[in-house]
């Protein structure tokens, strides 16, 4: 009796540990199982895994399909890479990969890959230092995988993804949460689309590569949305930037890239919503920002007083704190806000309609005397919205020679918003309803206020009833 009990007991404490730990002892495997499995597979073959924990690094020689389905975990033990590909062609789905090292000078990662035509899809990757790591892997696709790093200060953080010397890559439907960056070097011909990225340091972050197109991927709660550097003839269309509020707080960021096209985003609650340094550099290049929402951020458009040849159109600044301002002193002469006669809707525009056709008939041209302060001095902001900057506001408008020589000139400012298409609800962020809240009540505003000045017996004083 004694002894039965005793042995129930054990029992029952051995369950207990192994379920605390995740599995029980007997799924626990050495990765060499794995290995013995891709050696014994032709090649292209679809090795499934058993369900199961298997402990160490994985190295992949061959071109096989590994396939998780059944529940495969690969546990690297805090050791180095838990996965490296060195064959063509090898595809990597449905796999749990987790625990790679922590050292930052071998840079481990969950999975690396460093061959041609990979594909890593519908993976859950934890506690990894760097996610999934491309080096020279032309046309490799990276589609659905669920990646988290390990719980570090941002600094000592690795990429969600990165991709290095790396061509004609898709990287599509992927979710990274508190990585460093999603950053791409000298690589081309990219396909970004669909991705979230959340709470790490730069959304997506591009580094000498050019020919890339970037759309619908959704950047929330970083340092930066999206970053280019020394990269040309990238298309960023359909991607929202919202809340993007750390040291830079960009919603998108251009240094030096000549001939990027920006259509169709959201820029929302940022602390500057697009921020252009040098950009284009180059003569005769050009750059095109039309049909983008930029709204509730501190700064809607900040340029360095060197900016030239953007041309922007059709977009829609709602209330930014600041609509547009300069680095310092200087102002924006050398862009064009407007294109075939049509410019953009700015929320704190003054004029109006009086012919109805969409387009203001007083030119847009913001002169704020505070704004002209806060450029010089950024602590001033301290007093945005304060009885201080509304005083400075009303001296300047009561003492002409006091204001500064306007920002920009938009020529053609639109009268009423711009009609932008975009699908907020994705992610449960509430500036979706926000913004279309706003943009409903302005428009509704604005054109109450175009009929007014347009209808007849409103704009005469019953000029018949008094002959």
């Amino acid at each position: 009796m004694v002894r039965t009990f005793t042995t129930i007991i054990i029992l029952t404490l051995a369950w207990v540990a192994s379920t605390a730990y995740g599995k029980q002892p007997s799924d626990r495997k050495p990765v060499a199982i794995i290995t013995e499995l891709i050696d014994n597979a032709d090649t292209s073959d679809v090795v499934r895994i058993p369900a199961g924990v298997y402990e160490g690094n994985l190295v992949i020689h061959k071109t096989v399909v590994l396939d998780g389905i059944d529940g495969a975990v690969f546990d690297g033990l805090g050791e180095g890479t838990v996965i490296e590909v060195l064959a063509d062609g090898v595809t990597i789905r449905n796999c749990t990969i987790r625990n790679s090292g922590i050292d930052v000078t071998g840079e481990p990662a969950a999975i690396r890959v460093i061959a041609a035509d990979a594909v890593i899809e519908s993976n859950t990757i934890q506690e990894s230092l760097f996610g999934i790591d491309l080096r020279e892997s032309p046309n490799a696709i990276i589609r659905d995988n669920s990646i988290a790093c390990k719980d570090l200060d941002p600094g000592r953080r690795g990429d969600g993804i990165r991709l290095w010397w790396s061509h004609s890559c898709l990287v599509e439907g992927n979710t990274v949460l508190s990585s460093r960056d999603m950053v791409f070097w000298y690589s081309e011909d990219l396909l970004i689309r669909k991705n979230v990225v959340k709470g790490s340091r730069y959304g997506l972050h591009f580094m000498y590569s050019h020919g890339s197109v970037l759309e619908q991927n959704d950047l929330l709660n970083n340092s930066v949305g999206v970053y280019l550097m020394y990269s040309n003839g990238i298309t960023l269309r359909e991607n929202r930037m919202s809340n993007n509020r750390g040291a830079s707080g960009y919603g998108i960021g251009l240094k030096d890239c000549d001939d990027i096209i920006i259509v169709g985003n959201a820029l929302l609650a940022n602390r500057v919503g697009v921020y252009l340094d040098n950009s284009p550099s180059s003569i005769g290049s050009t750059g095109l920002f039309g049909s983008n929402m930029i709204a509730f951020n501190e700064i809607g458009l900040l340029a360095t007083p060197n900016t030239h040849d953007n041309v922007f159109t059709n977009n829609a600044f709602i209330e930014n704190e600041e609509p547009a301002a300069t680095h310092g002193r200087g102002q924006l002469m050398s862009n064009s806000f407007s294109l075939d006669g049509r410019g953009n809707y700015w929320s704190d525009y003054a004029g109006f309609d009086l012919n109805a056709d969409g387009i203001g008939d007083v030119v847009y041209e913001p002169q704020s005397l505070f704004g002209a302060m806060l450029a010089n001095e950024p602590n001033l902001r301290l007093f945005v919205h304060s009885p201080a900057q509304q005083a400075i506001e009303f001296t300047s408008r009561a003492l002409p020679e006091l204001r500064p020589k306007p920002t920009l000139i938009d020529p053609s400012p639109l009268a009423l918003p711009p009609e932008i298409r975009l699908d907020l609800a994705a992610t449960g962020n509430r500036a979706g309803p926000m913004l279309l809240l706003a943009i409903t009540m302005l428009t509704v505003a604005a054109g109450l206020i175009v009929y007014m000045a347009t209808e007849p017996n409103l704009r005469s004083s019953h000029t018949g009833d008094q002959s």
